[in-house]
């Protein structure tokens, strides 16, 4: 049973409108955010930072250094999901509230099954891409190429099928992110907030998403930007910029979804 405190509402049946330029407000309200609550919104971005280097260090141990590009971009894929806690802070926020750890929990309780739906089909996505990427790297440079870790990037450039590896990889890479990003980008803040099940946020994220894509297509170019330079310094930024992105998503998704 819900208390008056975390009210469960049903989803718009139509997305609004936002200006283009829409992204930076809901930056601001993202790092007033993450500056209210920074024990719970840096320890999110701690938590997966740690698992940034967890994948590089697999990568290397099975000499596929070449995978960790891919599993970083698969991993963001999946990332989304676990900010779950990240927009209940922002929620409760909203409504005037305080967050402990235990409230910051019912971002993932509230409806956990909806997001365990959703977080298998961007783990699918995820292992789609893993997949894909592989075979773009053996079509390119054939089952045989195994070079040492310490020449792996010199072999490449050397290889005579680079280029088209640059042009088919990261086209592919592109037409899968964006079609994560649609079918994500405000669907996981709204089954943290509302009563509906994970076909009817994909549905209506996608919407919103296509209704204000130019502001959409500036707020992925942003997050592009941040999570690339905060990854530069051995991932450390992540540790900030995830829960600032985590946070900031909630604003996006309540701008075009507001409550009715």
């Amino acid at each position: 049973m819900q208390s008056q405190a975390t009210p469960v509402l049903r989803a718009a049946a139509q997305p609004r409108r936002v200006a283009q330029d829409r992204p930076w407000a809901w930056l601001a309200a993202g790092w007033n955010d993450l500056w209210a609550s920074p024990a719970i919104s840096l320890t999110h971005g701690a938590a997966l930072t740690l698992a940034g280097w967890a994948l590089a260090l697999l990568a290397q141990r099975l000499q596929t250094l070449w995978l960790v590009l891919p599993l970083s971009a698969g991993f963001f894929l999946v990332a989304p999901l676990l900010a779950a806690g990240l927009y209940e802070v922002s929620r409760r926020r909203e409504a005037g509230l305080e967050t402990n750890w235990a409230e910051a929990m019912q971002g993932f309780r509230r409806h956990g099954g909806q997001l365990a739906f959703m977080g298998v089909a961007l783990l699918l996505l995820h292992l789609f891409w893993v997949q894909l990427a592989g075979l773009i790297f053996a079509l390119c440079f054939g089952p045989g190429f195994a070079p040492p870790l310490e020449t792996l990037p010199l072999a490449m450039l050397r290889a005579e099928k680079l280029l088209p590896f640059l042009l088919v990889g990261t086209g592919s890479g592109f037409l899968l992110a964006a079609l994560a990003f649609g079918i994500s980008a405000l669907a996981i803040p709204m089954l943290v907030e509302r009563d509906i099940s994970t076909p009817e946020a994909i549905i209506a994220s996608w919407h919103g998403v296509m209704l204000n894509w130019r502001a959409m297509a500036l707020w992925a170019g942003l997050i592009v930007l941040f999570t690339g330079l905060a990854m530069v310094p051995l991932f450390l930024g992540l540790a900030i910029a995830l829960p600032l992105i985590g946070h900031a998503t909630w604003h996006a998704c309540r701008d075009i979804y507001p409550p009715e």
